[in-house]
């Protein structure tokens, strides 16, 4: 039998462009839940941040996954907790889902909340990623070090002005003034990591603590300074940028987990095709990429696994907010 010219080639391209499709499929029909409808994933912050990158990435692929839409809902403010809110008024059925960080467990400490703890009506899923935060300082400044932007804002002819968009970066910029005997910082606060990043090239604000993601590019470009970040290793996606402790300030540590949350009573059988699906999901090139430009590495565990983690940093995070309260 003879084939026409050329029909070797475009059968390797439709495997190669079929083959997704169908393992995906079949991962599908594997879970034990599967959506019947599009599901709403919430970033309680604003869009252009790395909460927002990776929950953008992630979505895509649980899609293809669950074979239904997973559809990106940016709903910032209030630190996080008007998105939160959002799913924890939810039904828990699945449909919709929380892509947060770490300062949901600070949520309670915050003024004008009135002590509501959004971890009491969600429940964890799975960890989908985890990546060092960063010390960031605008480009502007005459500094090439975490030591010499210290020495710079001890004796600049003004006070230095930290970003902060959410509550973490408020706590650690009341840690590096008090343990580093800078006087009189100000703390601006923002929506979003976006906003953060375009007055930070300005110089309209000094430095920040926040994720590798957005300030990524503007670092390569020189308009920012990452100066530092606060893992225990370097940052894959920052090789030749010291980690604090290497910077000689061991005591600034912050990893930030992108962590899946679902409203307070959503079935078990629900949580685990969740887990399974995100599993599958940072296996593809989009979301690998997206989990490397935040500097970070895969961190899918199950339910009870991401549970205890939480739980962990909730110790750790109260006795920090108990020391620096959020002002």
């Amino acid at each position: 039998m003879r084939y026409p010219a050329g029909w070797f080639r475009t059968f390797c391209v439709t495997a190669a462009l079929t083959a997704p499709a169908l393992a995906a499929a079949a991962g599908a029909q594997a879970l034990p839940w599967k959506p019947d409808k599009p599901v709403t994933l919430v970033v309680p912050y604003a869009a252009g941040g790395g909460t927002d990158a990776m929950a953008r990435a992630l979505s895509k692929q649980l899609g293809a996954i669950l074979a239904q839409p997973v559809v990106v809902e940016n709903v910032p403010g209030a630190d996080g907790l008007i998105g939160a809110r959002r799913v924890m008024e939810a039904r828990p059925d699945g449909y919709t889902l929380l892509l947060h960080v770490p300062s949901i467990i600070v949520t309670k400490y915050l003024p004008g909340t009135k002590g509501i703890d959004p971890l009491a009506k969600l429940q964890p899923i799975t960890a989908v990623a985890q990546s060092p935060a960063a010390i960031v300082a605008s480009g502007k400044l005459p500094v090439s070090s975490l030591a010499d932007l210290v020495e710079y804002c001890r004796t600049a002819s003004r006070p230095c002005s930290v970003a902060s968009g959410e509550s973490l970066a408020r706590i650690f910029a009341q840690q590096i003034a008090a343990e580093t005997r800078i006087p009189d910082v100000v703390v601006v606060n923002y929506r979003g990591t976006g906003p953060i990043v375009t007055d930070l090239i300005a110089n309209n604000v000094n430095m920040a603590f926040t994720g590798i993601t957005a300030a990524l590019p503007h670092h390569q470009a020189g308009a920012l300074k990452i100066l530092a970040t606060m893992g225990q290793t370097r940052a894959a996606a920052l090789p030749d940028v010291p980690t604090s402790a290497e910077a000689g300030f061991p005591q600034f540590q912050s990893v930030t987990w992108y962590g899946l949350f679902a409203p307070k009573g959503t079935p078990q059988a629900v949580g685990e095709a969740l887990v399974a699906a995100t599993r599958e999901a940072v296996k593809a090139p989009d979301a690998r990429r997206a989990i490397e430009t935040a500097g970070g590495e895969p961190l899918v565990n199950s339910m009870t696994e991401f549970a205890a983690q939480v739980r962990r940093d909730s110790e750790r995070l109260s006795a920090l907010v108990k020391k620096y309260p959020i002002e």
